[in-house]
């Protein structure tokens, strides 16, 4: 992966919460042969922990996210 990889469509988890409207968080994402802590900005607040996939940047170091969930996830609990 090249240095200036995307971040667009990667999957990560939140390590600092966000808070929607009010205040970005922190984003940890694998990326570039490595890990990575991107700020993350959401519409709504999310906790640490929660997966997200990003949706876009605002910038280099910057990134939209979107709760996601592992489709594979639910069919592992049947």
């Amino acid at each position: 992966m090249s240095a200036d990889a995307s971040p667009i469509g990667l999957a990560g988890r939140i390590v600092t919460a966000t808070r929607g409207e009010n205040g970005p968080g922190e984003v940890e994402l694998r990326i570039r042969g490595g890990t990575e802590v991107f700020i993350a900005r959401s519409n709504d607040p999310l906790p640490v922990g929660a997966a997200v996939i990003v949706l876009s940047t605002l910038g280099p170091r910057t990134v939209v996210v979107f709760p996601w969930a592992d489709p594979l996830d639910s069919i592992l609990d049947l």
